[in-house]
């Protein structure tokens, strides 16, 4: 695995680790929309080196079938970073109101840079202001809906994003350790509401060629994980998007 012989899967890749399914091969016919759907779902093995167990992908409330000899690319959400293989499912049962899928794994698992950590380019509409110790409290306590966005938010342009934190652009400035309240919205997300988020304020420094205009690059301090999930989606789908486009 990952060109080291003396790696085993199981190193890598855990029960409970969330991944994606993509068909590859002839699954369906190729105007099936089925065909470019991308499925998440969890493991739930790693019977060895070669072969994985994985729950059966459910889309509002409803059991997907995915076909056996059924070819797809996976990609793994693991602790240690994000993994990508093929596979091919070669088997589906049923045990305890759980149906699992039983994957080949057909290709060498290959290391992708970490979301989290890596920064993709856009550019989006960020709403922030200071937070109160109130608020930062209500987010340390899971308790969020307490806070009210309100109306005086200043607008800003976020030119980078990441699992992690971003970089915004501004005609405003905070001051370094600040801590603010930010929100914003992701293309294409399902999640219709705004991505609301507590953030320390890491840099800011003037941009040297537009005066009035400051960079700020801030950390995320509370963000629920379903959240930061699908800000890497929305990052990992876009990166896809654009080298489809390069070949």
């Amino acid at each position: 695995m990952i060109g080291d012989n003396y790696s085993m899967l199981s190193d890598y890749i855990s029960p409970g680790n969330k991944v994606e399914l993509k068909a590859t091969g002839k699954v369906w016919m190729e105007d099936d929309s089925r065909t470019k759907h991308i499925y998440m779902s969890k493991v739930m093995d790693v019977t060895s080196d070669d072969m994985i167990e994985v729950l059966m992908p459910f889309e509002q409330g409803k059991l997907v079938l995915l076909p056996v000899d059924g070819e797809y690319s996976l990609c793994f959400y693991s602790n240690k970073g994000l993994f990508q293989c093929f596979s091919k499912i070669v088997d589906r049962y049923r045990s305890d109101n759980m149906y699992i899928l039983v994957l080949d794994l057909t290709s060498e698992l290959q290391k992708l840079q970490r979301r989290e950590y890596y920064r993709f380019s856009c550019a989006l509409e960020l709403k922030s202001r200071i937070c109160t110790k109130e608020e930062l409290e209500a987010f340390e306590k899971n308790r969020k809906y307490l806070v009210d966005p309100g109306e005086h938010l200043q607008r800003a342009v976020v030119v980078d994003i990441s699992g992690g934190g971003l970089r915004f652009v501004a005609n405003f400035k905070y001051e370094e350790e600040d801590t603010i309240y930010c929100s914003y919205k992701l293309p294409g997300a399902t999640n219709a509401n705004d991505y609301e988020m507590i953030c320390n304020v890491l840099k800011v420094q003037e941009l040297e060629n537009r005066p009035g205009l400051y960079e700020h690059r801030i950390q995320y301090l509370f963000i629920d994980e379903t959240s930061r999930e699908d800000i890497i989606h929305f990052i990992f789908e876009e990166e896809r998007k654009i080298r489809k486009k390069q070949t």
